[in-house]
Order: C-alpha cells, then structure tokens, then sequence
C-alpha cells in the first residue's frame, strides 16, 4: 500500500531514481533541489534574497472566529492602519452562539466591523468552513496562502498555504514576514486507481499511518506526483490534502492538469489556474509511494489520527484491536476514567452510535454524493444510531438540494445541516458518554468529541471516509467498509453557483473605511501587559507530562472553552484544565507571588547560595515564573492559545525533548515563551527536576542574544514546598531561532517587539 524510501532520489523523466542513480549521472542534491515546484514557489514569493533564509510574504490570509479576534487585537496593539493584504475572516467555529450568552456573535460583529474598517473579507455564519471558501474563491496555482487553523491546505489546487498561530497573521498585517528555513521537500509518488468505495480519507489515513511516528515529513512539504494523480478527480485529491496536516509536514503542492483547470472554470475562475510540475531531474529528500489501487477502506481507532487499521482488519481481529486502542488511552488518561470500547462489540460486530460527515474534509460534494448513493433506499434505523451530514459550504448545499442527493439522505434518517467546523474539534455533536462516533472529519484527538475527563464524562471518535460511515449507516451502525457496497455511483456534476456569496459575502475590495467603529462586546478583552525577559530566570515546574505526544486541545482544550478565544485571561482557566487540573492554580500562584511560593522562592535562592555561590541573591531577584515539562508537546491545532494562555497565567518556558510542530514552536516564541530543549534520553532518561521543583537560569537574556548552542540550568529539589537541599547542574538549549525571534522572546511577546 505504502512504501516509505530509505534515501532520497530524483524524479528523472517521470521515473524516480536513487540518489546514487542519479548522483552517477552527475545530478546534484544541492543544485535539482530547486526543481521542485516547491523551491519554485517559495522563491517566487521570498523577500530576503538568500534562498535558505526565507522571508515569505503571502498573496492572502485567513481566519475564523475563534482566531481572528485575537490577531486582530495583536495587529491594532502593534499599531494596525489597514490591511495591507486580502485578509479573509470566516465564522464556522462559534457559528452556533449557543455557549456563552452574546460572545460568539459579538465576536462575529467585531469582525464585520473590521472588515469593513480595515478592508477585508467577512463570511457570516453556516456559508462557508473557511478552508472550503479558500477552495472556491482565494487559491491560486502557484499562490500562497496563510491561515491561522492548522488545516490551511490547498495543495491540490496549486497553492502552498500554511497553517499557523496568529502571530505570524499579526506579522503580515504589520507588514513582515514569514520566517523559515528552506524545508525539505518529500515527494508523494502515486500509482494507480482507486477501488469503488474507497475515498480520500483512506488515501490519507494510510499515508498518515506510515509516517507520523517515524516524523518522516515532520515540517517538510509534501509533493504529490505521479501518474496516479490523472486518476483522481480535484474533490478526492483535496480531501487527501486537507489531511496532510496531522502528518505534520509544513505544507504541500500537487502537480496541476486538465482536471484542476476544470475545477477552476467550474468556479468562474479560470485565469487562475497554471499547470504546475516538478522540472525534470528534480531532487527529493524522501519518497512516499502510494499505490492507490492497493488501498482499502481504513479507520483511525481513538485517539489519534495515526493509529490506522483497515476496516477488514478490525472486523476480523476485534478483541486485539479494542485491547490496543484501549492500551493507548490509557497512557493519555491514567485512572481517571474506565475506558473501553468492549460494550461495542454486539454478535461479534463493532457497533458504533453515531455517524458524522462534515468539515474540510469530509464536507465535499463527491463525498455526500457518494454517501447519498450508497444509502439511498436504505434506512439508518430508530435504534441510537445517528447519522448528521455537513456540506463544507452553502453552493455546495444548494447543489445537493437541486441534484437530489439531499432528499435522498433525509429519507434515510440523516439529518442535513449547514456549513459549520463543530464536530471536530467538540462543540457538535457530543455523543452520549461511552458512545462511539465514526466521523469524517480531521481529527480524533482526546476531547474533540465533547469529553469532560474531569466529570467523568468519555465518548471517543474515529475517522473514517464517508463512504464507509455510509455504508456502515446503512449496516445500522455495525462497522461496515464501503468497499461492500456493490451498487452504482452516481457520479453527478457540480454546478456552482455563488449567489449565495454575492448576495451575504461583505467584500471590501480592498477598501478600508477608517471611520466605522469596530463593535466590541464584553468578552472582548485585550491582552493584559506583559514584560520583557529579565537577565536571569527562575523558573517553578508547575506540570510535567511524560505522554508521547501533548495535543494542543490538551494544552487548552476545544469544545465550549472555544467562547473565550477573544478573552485571553477568562480562556486561561481552562488551560491544561483536562489534563492537569491543578495546572492553573500552581501557575497563578507563582504569577501572584503569593506567600507560598515567595517561602519557597527564598528557600531555593538560599539552596543555591549553599551550592553555587552568588547564584543565591541573583535567583531571589531573578524574574519569576512557570513552566511545563512535556516529552514532545503541540500536536495538531494552530491554535497559539495553547501558548498563550500559559504566557497570560506567568510562564516564561516550556521544557521539552521535541516540539511536535514547527506552529506550535512558532507561538511559544511569538508569545516571549522560551521553548527550552532537554535531551533526557542523552542523561538516561531521567529528568534533573519534577513537578514543583525550581529551574534558576542564570544569564539567560544573554544566552539567547548570543546565540549560545548551550545554557547551563540549576534544578532545585523541592519537597512539600521545602528545599531538599539539593541542586543539579543540566543543559539546555534553543535550537535555531532568527535574530527577529530572539528578539522577540527579550522583548516578552510579539506585541512588545513592535512597540520598541
């Protein structure tokens, strides 16, 4: 199905070679690099003149309403006069205003407002989930697009476009760049045809599957070519695209052809499309290839978007599979709550209580179409099963109503419902607890389906293509793959028709109205003032988490906390607040300084007087703050609240053996957050400190201006609140950062770097 390529290669006439093939024909690394059509386009659009050291400035950016607030706020602290760029501002998230009073639709009129003040681009609620409207109207072949929800992916439309935290939004609002290294290039080699009843997701579930712990593509681009491309239609190419985030590559491109040209004039856009392929010899860091015929229908089990399994596979080794997912959750949820997916298995058969098929991903018109022929004349049943249906967008919808496929759905028992991003990431759709819900969605991460650990609340999600949670649905909830479905596709056309934008969309043109007010509601706070980063640093550990990986939504979790985004200290509450709630308390304590923590302060200051002298007096007046230690944290979510929210509660670091995403890095820095390297497999896996010990870190303001590759730690051994008396010298590092990023981090957040 998967083969993952030990070396790299070129791409020879259409072939790929091996390095040393190629190398003996005089090929360079160095130099076919720049044939990739990624080199192309990140060149086309760097501004630093070293094309190493990118300075990227992007044609369009966009957000949604749980993110544009915060951007916005950051960009008008730092001095915002008018967008500089099309800045497209869409509501699919909070688009329900059903959690806390009036603040999701204040949110959406702060929008509006901006808008029309700044010249932008407002979607209102239920036209469009923003990454369905970039499709329609904002991607370019051969553009760039930056968005701040970490799916922003339209590779498959010619577009390289990234998902990141609203900094780095802030940072093109304010006129600056996009700062990275040229990333590696990894090339996606497809073959063959899709069997009938095999979809996107499986395409992509599988790829996900072979790469994600090996990090094979981990902040690379991911470059689909092959002749197995021809084979499929743009809908199915960009429904695997979507999902190359959750490998966590950088970003992606596909060559282009007759059938992207197609999708372009299908939606009145034709002048923006251009054929785009590698030029020949071009050199790859890594290959993955894809033989689409050999793919079958696949499901990721909870909690995680890698732990794939084809779908016959679990039929057949239910007990094993359960007792593995099982095993998995309980690295992520301990004791707190009785986990298990045992009471699903009926007469030998996994049955799941409820079916969803929404989003980016799972929202495309061929994916409903397809849901549509597999269940029409059939019934869901009036047993728990549910099945709810989302189309990614209002053209999208009509289409589905004048086509047929809607009427054929709701026969059934699926309930139709409009453009919205809820089911996944947990603010639709809960299931009832220890339910079990298939979804075509993005993401299955712990809580993306409503869970409340804390109140002993679990229901759990796996991904699956639409055709199988259809073909399931018709199974009555018994897990069924739709590869046996042996019946017609319709294969309808789509029309598309934007009436619906022309007549809700509000499109400034680009013309900024200066004078209308922006409407603020009193959730809309701004961001509390923060300081700039002292020479030295004493640090409390206020949580350490040894999971593999620490997801973003259990950094801060999703769901109804999504109300608060506009609210930076009211969102800090919740942080960590499903995963470590003693969090929260323990970080405010150090931020406030209370009595506590200033017996504590004075006890460590005085540990190290014993143990190094003079570091003493230098800790008791050393800023103060918190910090995390997590083995790998910032899967998933762009969301730079996971960071800030930390900064707004006092922290100053994360520690970490690896940061999961290049994004989540990004805010740490962007919100003055030193994210801090340990290598604890290097000291025998043991870390010099534990949870409410204290980190000193002497010099450190000069270290990170030095670019130091190492700075010297003194861990502090608390007990009960009392010095043990010991002390332990350890290394840390940085990793690279740019001269704007260290800067940054000494002023104490973005915002304060633009102020000075």
């Amino acid at each position: 199905m998967i083969n993952l390529w030990n070396g790299g290669a070129y791409y020879e006439n259409g072939t790929l070679i091996t390095a040393e093939e190629g190398n003996a024909k005089g090929f360079s690394a160095a130099e076919n690099k720049k044939n990739t059509m990624a080199y192309g386009i990140l060149q086309s659009h760097n501004t630093s003149g070293n094309p190493e050291k990118l300075k990227i400035k992007f044609d369009k950016i966009t957000s949604h309403d749980i993110t544009f607030v915060g951007i916005i706020q950051t960009a008008r602290a730092s001095g915002l006069e008018k967008f500089p760029l099309p800045y497209v501002l869409t509501n699919c998230h909070n688009s329900l205003c059903a959690v806390g009073g009036t603040i999701n639709e204040d949110d959406h009129m702060f929008g509006l407002t901006c808008a029309q003040k700044y010249g932008g681009v407002y979607v209102p609620p239920h036209q469009a989930v923003i990454h369905q409207f970039a499709r329609e109207m904002l991607a370019t072949s051969g553009g760039m697009i930056l968005g701040s929800d970490s799916h922003t992916r339209y590779g498959a439309l010619g577009t390289m476009a990234i998902g990141e935290g609203g900094g780095e939004l802030a940072k093109q609002l304010l006129g600056r760049t996009y700062d990275v290294d040229l990333p590696g290039v990894v090339a996606v080699y497809l073959t063959g045809s899709p069997v009938p009843g095999v979809g996107p997701q499986d395409v992509a579930l599988a790829i996900i599957g072979a790469v994600f712990e090996k990090g094979y593509v981990k902040n690379k681009v991911m470059e689909f070519i092959g002749p197995g491309i021809a084979n499929l239609s743009a809908d199915f190419r960009i429904g695997v695209d979507v999902m190359t985030t959750e490998t966590t590559c950088l970003s992606s491109i596909w060559e282009t052809d007759d059938i992207i040209n197609g999708f372009y004039a299908t939606h009145g856009r034709a002048g923006d499309y251009k054929p785009l392929k590698p030029q020949n010899c071009a050199w790859y860091d890594g290959v993955i290839e894809v033989d689409l015929s050999k793919i079958r229908p696949m499901i990721a089990m909870p909690f995680h978007p890698s732990n794939v399994y084809t779908i016959e596979d679990v039929n057949k080794n239910l007990a094993d599979v359960l007792a593995e997912t099982e095993k998995r959750a309980r690295v992520s949820f301990g004791d707190k709550v009785n986990y298990s997916l045992q009471d699903k298995v009926i007469d030998g058969k996994l049955y799941c209580d409820q079916g969803v098929i929404a989003g980016c991903a799972g929202g495309g018109f061929e994916n409903i179409c397809a849901a549509a022929d597999i269940l029409r004349g059939q019934s869901i049943g009036s047993g728990k099963f549910t099945l709810n249906v989302y189309p990614a967008s209002m053209p999208v919808y009509m289409e589905l109503v004048k086509n047929g496929a809607c009427t054929d759905l709701m026969a059934t028992g699926a309930i139709m419902k409009t453009a919205f991003c809820g089911p996944c990431f947990g603010a639709g759709d809960t299931p009832a607890n220890n339910a079990f819900s298939i979804r075509h969605s993005t993401r299955n991460f712990p809580n993306r389906e409503g869970s409340k650990i804390q109140n002993g609340q679990i229901s759990s999600v796996a991904l699956m293509d639409a055709r199988s949670i259809a073909a399931t649905a018709a199974n009555k909830g018994f897990l069924t793959p739709a590869t046996e479905y042996h019946g017609d596709y319709t294969k309808r056309s789509y029309h598309f028709d934007k009436t619906i934008y022309e007549n809700r969309v509000y499109d400034s043109k680009g013309v900024a109205h200066p004078e209308v007010e922006i409407q603020f509601g009193p959730n809309i706070k701004d961001w509390p003032a923060m300081s700039a980063l002292t020479d030295d640093l004493l640090l409390k550990v206020v949580s350490e988490i040894h999971d593999p990986v620490t997801t973003t939504d259990e950094l801060i979790p999703s769901g109804e906390t999504s109300s608060f985004r506009s609210n930076p200290l009211g969102l800090a509450e919740f942080t960590l607040s499903r995963k470590d709630p003693d969090y929260v308390p323990r970080a405010k304590a150090v931020r406030d300084g209370d009595e506590a923590v200033k017996a504590e302060v004075a006890a460590a200051a005085g540990t190290l007087e014993s143990a190094a002298a003079g570091f003493g007096k230098r800790a008791a007046a050393a800023g103060l703050g918190s910090t995390i230690y997590a083995v790998k944290p910032g899967d998933g979510s762009a969301r730079e609240q996971a960071a800030s929210c930390q900064k707004v509660l006092g922290g100053w670091a994360n520690i970490a053996r690896e940061y999961a995403t290049k994004r989540y890095r990004s805010n740490l820095i962007n919100w003055g957050m030193i994210p801090f390297l340990f290598d604890d497999a290097a000291n025998g896996g043991k870390l010099p400190f534990a949870n409410g010990d204290y980190v000193f870190v002497p010099d450190v303001r000069k270290a990170i201006a030095d670019k130091a590759e190492s700075i010297t730690a003194y861990a502090v051994a608390m007990k009960d609140g009392t010095a043990t008396g010991s002390v332990t010298a350890f290394q840390l590092s940085t990793g690279a950062m740019t001269d704007d990023e260290r800067q940054i981090i000494a002023d104490g957040c973005l915002i304060n770097y633009y102020k000075n």
